[in-house]
């Protein structure tokens, strides 16, 4: 029989959130460089623009994650009022950092100001982790759900009702809506994404339902830590409270499109629900029923995965630089021996293997980087 490893309240850290970090950090490499952009398997591409693809729910699986880890990480220490302080200075210091080191990965492996992308994934995060721990130490649960429900409903009305300035009408369009109006007013067609340098992915509209998805993970996690509920009851409600937002999620989706470049109200439910039966399995598999032999392979991305991260845009960079007769490593040896598609996929998984490696060392050697 399986021994059970731990309860998530006699613990501060939760090994299945571990390795569902972990894991969501591993495919985010995978997804993120492939051999040859042009040659990709569907599911492993984001979606064009409407709908959601395997690879769409990476990026709110974290930000669902960070809201979980937020209450695993600070919940003895905020019960006492006189650490909030520390707590919230510490919170806007690493939340600065992260938008420092987007920044900095640009200019290094990009030098110039003229096209500096102002907004990002590291950007995203570090803004959510930041308003997330301002409301997990300042509001209450019945505070914070009731600004869930603010910011979707909010951010439905803004972008479905009120007429962006440039044309005059509401739009879903990816040029010519209000989150592209923004954008554009504030950080100028210059430091935004796309070839067009008319929108951005990871815009400041966007960013109010990314705190949702943040917001839904802290609700989890509170959930999960809650010392009077058995573990079959908390596994039970997460796997039905996640069913009932990815079905919330679909429904809002025939007025308002599953968008993960518009980050829609729909898609925070149909994202954050996923993500919630996604941990509810990991936790009775991993913490309640004691199967860990298969988590050690995720815990070095999961121990850094920030490191990871920046290292996911380093090591492909410069790897693809190397020239052997003028032919580049991927030319050299996957190219000639699989399909297109095929090739490119097995680029990414080695070069996702190289990064695990290099965290693997981290982690045998307890070298946990914190920004």
């Amino acid at each position: 029989m399986p021994k059970k490893v731990r309860s998530s309240s006699q613990t501060s850290r939760l090994l299945s959130l571990d390795v569902f970090r972990g894991a969501t950090v591993a495919a985010m490499i995978l997804v993120n460089d492939p051999g040859d952009w042009e040659h990709i398997y569907a599911p492993l591409e984001h979606s064009k623009w409407n709908g959601c693809t395997p690879t769409d729910l990476i990026f709110p699986f974290f930000l669902f994650i960070v809201g979980v880890s937020i209450v695993y990480a600070m919940e003895r220490k905020a019960l006492n009022p006189a650490n909030h302080a520390k707590m919230l200075w510490t919170a806007l210091r690493r939340g600065v950092v992260l938008i420092a080191i987007s920044l900095a990965i640009q200019l290094i492996l990009h030098p110039g100001f003229e096209h500096l992308r102002f907004p990002g994934v590291l950007q995203r995060i570090g803004v959510v982790f930041f308003i997330c721990t301002v409301l997990y130490l300042k509001a209450s649960q019945k505070v914070r759900d009731w600004l869930f429900a603010i910011l979707l409903i909010g951010y439905y009305l803004l972008m479905t009702f009120v007429p962006v300035p440039d044309t005059g009408v509401a739009s879903l369009i990816p040029e010519t809506n209000m989150g592209a109006w923004v954008d554009r007013m504030v950080f100028t067609t210059n430091h935004l994404w796309n070839e067009s340098h008319t929108w951005d992915p990871e815009g400041l509209l966007g960013t109010l339902p990314a705190i949702a998805t943040g917001l839904f993970g802290i609700r989890v996690g509170n959930w999960l830590k809650r010392p009077n509920r058995e573990d079959s009851v908390k596994v039970s409600w997460m796997f039905i409270y996640g069913v009932l937002a990815v079905v919330a999620g679909l429904i809002w989706d025939l007025f308002f499109p599953i968008n993960k470049a518009l980050w829609t109200s729909s898609f925070v439910l149909f994202a954050g629900g996923w993500a919630t039966i996604a941990l509810a399995f990991s936790y009775w598999i991993i913490d309640v029923q004691g199967h860990t032999h298969f988590t050690k392979f995720f815990l070095p991305f999961g121990a850094n995965a920030i490191t990871a991260y920046v290292l996911s845009d380093f090591v492909p960079h410069y790897i693809n630089k190397i020239r052997i007769g003028g032919s580049s490593l991927y030319q050299i040896l996957f190219q000639p021996y699989y399909s297109p598609n095929n090739a490119s996929v097995a680029s990414a998984v080695v070069m996702t293997l190289l990064i695990w490696v290099l965290m693997w060392i981290l982690y045998v050697r307890k070298i946990i980087i914190k920004v």
